[in-house]
């Protein structure tokens, strides 16, 4: 018999042949959302699993809020089409809320309301960004901007912030990341998911730096009323009014109202660049539901004594969260200024052996205290900074006491 004739080498699938498009194929799986949902199944299976993943406040929607939606419920009004870009009273709302909460006067007509804030950031990266524009992405970073602004044409450059600088990027580090494809600087404060909050200082400094050069801004404000100590939350375009007309809001009820579930967000920014928003998502949602807009404008138009208790109540986890695993040797926890999560540094244990495995990267050992301890946490590498862990402390106080000491006791296993 001949020689069997070699095989040639697989060609790439052409464009008619590839089930998933490339840009859509690129985009990863939520690392937040993927851990909360095995958490999740993994406790509908029995097992008494301790999720530390989502960043979800445990406690209800106030019951005002509720009530407003009921009421929409029972209106025919709401049970039609509504403006693309929101109901005109929530717009107005929104407007009224930014200026008593962040010192920022803005026209109704500068808002779009958005289907939570991820859509909020992805169309307002959509509507500025063309392909192969820059955009600085400080890290660690939440695990969507990045793929919100490769969806929108642009590409990331990260910046990477540690522990030794409380996870926040100097200017000096901007600037060596700047390049003439530089369009954007992506600011959050407070972060997720670090809690870093930048000072009054700090965060004029990056903005004038922003406007000496040219460039938009795009500031997540969504964790704006969970600061704690002596922190303060600074809105970069009202203590620097020259950055307004290339400055992007993101914000939204989620967080500060217990509303993760009612996805409502927003956009706040100059009219042409909301209105080109706004046109987009015409064309891919329509209105946001209106039940959830009422719900939303009760919460905005409210006062905020339930955020104070809300808030009290994360103070005080996020004491305990800390100081317990600061206990766990090998491990250092910078103490968060806002929002509801620690970020502490776990590249000492990386390489040790704990019952029989020697987890090399935050991946293995997330994946070890989950199958172990049985607490869900998400590992540094969805965040950009390998060597790290996530835990959202907005989980009830016995949950987080009783998995955390789970987490104590796996890891004071720890050897050479």
């Amino acid at each position: 018999m001949s020689a069997a004739t070699p095989s040639a080498t697989p060609s790439a699938p052409s464009a008619t042949d590839r089930r998933v498009s490339a840009r859509i194929g690129a985009i990863s799986e939520s690392a937040t959302l993927a851990v909360d949902a095995k958490a999740k199944a993994l406790k509908a299976a029995g097992r008494p699993v301790i999720g530390f993943g989502a960043g979800e406040p445990d406690f209800p929607t106030p019951d005002y809020i509720v009530e407003a939606a009921v009421e929409a419920c029972r209106n025919p009004k709401y049970h039609r089409y509504t403006p693309a870009g929101g109901l005109p009273e929530l717009k107005a709302a929104i407007a009224a809320k930014t200026l008593r909460d962040s010192g920022y006067e803005v026209d109704a007509s500068q808002v779009l309301v958005t289907n939570g804030g991820k859509q909020a950031i992805y169309e307002a990266f959509a509507a500025i960004l063309d392909p192969g524009d820059e955009v600085i992405v400080p890290a660690p970073y939440w695990t969507t901007y990045p793929e919100s602004i490769r969806l929108a044409g642009g590409v990331p450059v990260e910046v990477v912030a540690d522990e030794t600088t409380g996870y926040r990027v100097s200017v000096e580090q901007l600037e060596a990341a700047r390049t003439e494809r530089t369009k954007v600087l992506l600011f959050v404060s407070p972060s997720n998911p670090t809690g870093a909050v930048y000072g009054e200082a700090e965060t004029e400094e990056i903005g004038r730096w922003a406007v000496e050069h040219g460039l938009w801004v795009l500031t997540d404000e969504i964790y704006e009323h969970l600061v704690y100590g002596d922190a303060k939350f600074t809105s970069l375009p009202a203590i620097v009014p020259e950055l307004r007309d290339k400055c992007l809001v993101v914000n939204g009820v989620a967080k500060t109202y217990a509303m993760t579930g009612w996805r409502v967000g927003w956009i706040v920014g100059p009219k042409d660049v909301v209105k080109a928003a706004a046109n987009l998502q015409s064309h891919a949602t329509s209105n946001v539901n209106n039940v959830a807009q009422v719900a939303a404008l009760a919460a905005v138009s409210g006062d905020l004594s339930a955020v104070a208790e809300m808030r009290a109540a994360f103070d005080r986890r996020r004491q305990t969260i800390v100081r317990m695993l600061n206990e766990i040797d090998g491990v250092l926890c910078p103490v968060p200024e806002g929002a509801f999560y620690a970020y502490p540094s776990v590249k000492a244990l990386l390489g040790k052996e704990i019952r029989g495995k020697r987890p090399q990267t935050s991946v293995e050992l997330s994946a070890l205290i989950l199958d172990e301890a049985e607490v869900a946490v998400v590992p540094g590498e969805a965040f950009g900074t390998p060597g790290y862990l996530r835990l959202s402390y907005a989980l009830g106080d016995e949950d987080l006491v009783e998995g955390v000491s789970r987490i104590q006791k796996l890891l004071g296993e720890a050897t050479d």
